[in-house]
């Protein structure tokens, strides 16, 4: 990775010396556990990680600023792509992959963009394209109005399933509530409201088993987090179709799609059977043989000789119909894990431990012909895992090929001689925001979850687990004035969870605080350290840094 000569010697110097900080806080010199003395390599690795979370987080921001230049001036809304859909704004494209990784990309780097211009873009959007009741349908910005005439109920429905999953659901895990949610709760009830297929369990909004699957996702989340019995009613109705009808995926699919726009079906599955065991445990038991079914013969008939899977299959006959391997091979692992996690049932925990230990043989695999989007699903599969089963060779492999999808926006596609305004563009399509996506996964991975408000671009902020807590390095190249922000158990706090298991999209917990316990934050020069409670921790520590200057500290839990 490249370094100005300025970074190279402030890194050298920031791993043997520290300056303090100027920091108000209430002194406990005594009664404090012993304070583990990070030694130079964890300093490097903290702040190494600090210039690569600093490096995606500018590719991220680019990324947005870029993007936003080709807005409808009218509108303000995004359009579809770039390349053939500037005319556009649709909900299953421009609204589920792109647009809400703008706002979480702001919502960490640039809260006046976050709090201005994208929040009134959701109210544009509502008001402009909500075409059956709050359901939104493609929107034409040359016709002022809907492109097309007819409504189209079908695919009204699908862009909408497709919205809330890939776009709010993520969003709200990692924000919580907010106005974004609320537009996730309103297209869901609306979904059902209008659903019209007739079925010996009830009325379904439709026969897709990609929307489904991803109902089934965010049902059974937004379940937990409302606490509204008709979120799990709705997702009983999928699960009692699927596992208990003749619509099981593997007893009775021909075709079975063990990538996107197929493999969300396994995962929502397991994400309902999970939910069962804490919220309906007959239905467990009556879901648990097809559960299990549906996840054998799958790992029989659709992996290949490094446990991962194809990209399709006919599972009646164990025909692979399509030998690609899939780029979201983690998403249908989550499925494996979360009844592992469930269940204790260890092969299929073997199972995920066998493809990470594989990932070697896929160094700059091909995913999806090249294009950032293949890798982007890819990295967060093995990121989302890592979080679980944290093989140091899987380090290895995210950390080689976040590289070179980040090198894909410094020679992005340009669609025929018009080169794209600026460098943040990465392809010129509604993928571009799953590029933000994973890269903001990886961000907070290399800080541990740790923020700063404000950020800016002169700041590099940087973590490391450390055996008592987390050890974070921050370097300024100009005055700053802050907060450093540290996250909490956003499963349980925002989705009300019964238990954090691997879901699609996810932005996984690092070094989470508790606001109910108390912390120990102590700056090596001097074992000068405080006690802090969590929910301080978590509104922020004031810090003030002068220009190059480096600070590290360690955050230790301390025992009730």
């Amino acid at each position: 990775m490249h370094q100005t000569p300025l970074r190279k010697s402030l890194f050298i110097d920031s791993v043997l010396s520290f300056v303090m900080v100027a920091l108000s806080v209430t002194f406990f010199p005594a009664c404090q556990p012993a304070v583990n003395e990070p030694n130079k390599i964890e300093l490097s690795e903290a702040m190494e990680n600090g210039y690569l979370a600093h490096e995606g987080y500018t590719r991220s921001l680019s990324f947005v600023y870029d993007w936003l230049t080709y807005a409808d001036p009218k509108t303000g809304l995004i359009p579809r792509n770039l390349d053939g859909g500037l005319d556009i704004w649709n909900a299953q494209d421009a609204a589920a992959d792109n647009y809400p990784f703008m706002v979480l990309t702001a919502s960490i780097l640039d809260k006046p963009l976050y709090e201005g211009r994208l929040a009134e873009l959701l109210k544009t959007e509502k008001r402009l394209t909500n075409r059956l009741d709050r359901l939104p349908d493609t929107y034409s910005f040359s016709k002022n109005g809907f492109d097309q005439e007819e409504v189209n109920k079908d695919a009204i429905i699908f862009g909408a399933s497709e919205y809330v999953k890939d776009g709010l659901l993520p969003l709200t895990e990692y924000i919580g509530k907010t106005a974004w949610s609320d537009r996730m709760r309103e297209i869901l009830d609306d979904i059902w409201k209008n659903a019209s297929y007739e079925t010996p369990y009830g009325t379904l909004p439709s026969l897709n088993v990609e929307v489904n699957g991803e109902l089934l996702q965010v049902l059974s989340r937004v379940y937990w987090m409302s606490g509204d019995e008709k979120y799990l009613k709705w997702a009983l109705r999928l699960g009692d179709y699927y596992l208990l009808g003749e619509q099981h995926p593997t007893d009775n699919f021909e075709v079975l799609r063990l990538r996107d726009h197929g493999c969300e079906i396994v995962s929502g599955l397991c994400e309902l059977y999970l939910a069962t065991a804490f919220a309906a445990e007959d239905k467990k038991s009556a879901y648990q043989p097809a559960i299990y079914r549906m996840l054998d013969r799958i790992l029989e008939v659709g992996t290949n000789e490094h446990g991962l899977f194809y990209n399709q299959i006919n599972p009646k006959t164990g025909e692979v119909l399509d030998e690609g391997i899939a780029d979201t091979w983690g998403y249908t692992f989550n499925a494996y894990y979360s009844v592992y996690l469930l269940d204790q049932y260890e092969p299929y925990r073997q199972a995920v431990i066998r493809a990470l230990e594989n990932l070697d043989n896929y160094a700059y695999y091909d995913w999806e012909r090249g294009s950032s989007d293949g890798y982007a699903d890819a990295i967060e599969s093995a990121l989302n895992l890592y979080n679980r089963e944290p093989l140091p060779q899987t380090k290895t492999w995210i950390d080689s090929q976040i590289q070179h999808m980040w090198s894909l926006q410094d020679s992005a596609y340009r669609p025929g001689t018009e080169a794209y305004r600026g460098n943040g563009v990465i392809e010129g399509w509604h993928g571009d925001g799953n590029f933000a996506r994973t890269t903001l996964m990886y961000c907070l991975w290399k800080a541990q979850g740790v923020t700063v408000e404000p950020w800016r671009p002169e700041l590099y902020l940087g973590a490391v687990a450390n055996p008592s807590g987390v050890l974070v390095s921050l370097l300024s190249e100009e005055d700053w004035e802050g907060k450093i922000k540290f996250d909490r158990a956003r499963h349980r706090y925002i989705f009300q969870l019964p238990l954090d298991y691997p879901r699609i999209n996810q932005f996984p917990e690092w070094f989470v605080v508790a606001p109910e316990k108390k912390y120990r934050v102590t700056f090596p020069v001097g074992d000068t350290s405080g006690i802090y409670r969590g929910e301080e921790l978590l509104a922020g520590l004031e810090l003030s840094l002068e220009k190059n200057q480096q600070v590290s500290l360690i955050i230790q839990p301390l025992e009730e």
